[in-house]
């Protein structure tokens, strides 16, 4: 089994390795990230410059990739043959901090999984729930060393990739998320929908050092729906969460509607 493993984290943080770790037990890995934090880039690509990559000795000696560009990037450079390396799955993660509900559609984490159905294998994102102040990220987790449990979430996503190869329909990935606790008070598992966010930013004005003004525009933690099987459930029952996310974006309940629209009828001379 050959694994092509990155994150939106970078290529130092500890969930990858944690991930590339429990991985190389059960497969070939080979670790490709982007070269610092790139948090939140969502599916965006490094388009109109070049890529550059360079061999990146991790925190136990093992050696990885750094690239300059975004977790989609990485993935495809891999799918492109820079590593003569032709993967079976894509494995993204481990994330510091949750993907849950409405927010996989920002996430570089649920990307870089989501790389493996335009590349035409499974792909798995997995993230790690952790209480931190809002908008901390990954560089700043060095403090939390100690409390933090990705070894679990390791685990079992080195376990699931097994079934994922097995099993998962074509087209599909499986986001991930775990409780940020020891393997002792985990309840489970379980296969869960997406749930709903509620977000409560502000628009707060804010001024620089030079006198300019700025806008801070994400300033509040989002609020989420109380559903049962979602995943914010399953989290909040110390469950791991398994949900399957696939890229089918049409509407499909919504073609009938728009076919009595007539939207060709717009092309037309005289329309009033």
């Amino acid at each position: 089994m050959r694994i092509v493993l990155t994150n939106d984290d970078g290529i130092d943080a500890p969930g990858l390795l944690a991930a590339r770790r429990a991985l190389e037990k059960v497969g070939d890995v080979i670790t490709v990230a982007p070269d610092q934090n790139r948090s939140g880039v969502g599916r965006s690509i490094s388009f109109g410059r070049s890529l550059h990559v360079e061999e990146r000795e991790m925190a136990d000696g093992a050696t990885g990739y750094a690239c300059t560009g975004t977790p989609v990037d990485c993935v495809r450079l891999v799918a492109l043959g820079l590593m003569d390396f032709e993967p079976d799955v894509v494995v993204s993660g481990i994330n510091h901090g949750e993907n849950l509900g409405d927010d996989i559609t920002y996430s570089g984490t649920v990307a870089g999984a989501m790389e493996g159905i335009v590349i035409g294998v499974p792909g798995i994102a997995v993230s790690l729930r952790l209480d931190r102040p809002w908008h901390e990220t990954a560089d700043e987790d060095a403090s939390l060393d100690d409390g933090l449990h990705f070894e679990p979430a390791a685990e079992f996503t080195a376990r699931l990739v097994k079934v994922v190869l097995e099993g998962l329909p074509e087209g599909r990935i499986l986001n991930v998320n775990a409780p940020n606790l020891p393997r002792e008070r985990l309840r489970g598992a379980s296969v869960t929908r997406l749930g709903r966010r509620f977000y409560k930013d502000e628009l707060v004005e804010v001024k620089d050092d030079e006198g300019r003004v700025g806008y801070d525009i994400y300033n509040n933690p989002p609020g989420h729906h109380e559903e049962e099987g979602t995943d914010f459930a399953a989290i909040e029952n110390d469950e791991i969460s398994v949900t399957p996310v696939h890229l089918e974006l049409t509407d499909t309940a919504g073609l009938e509607k728009l076919e009595t629209w007539n939207v060709g009828d717009l092309l037309k001379d005289g329309f009033e």
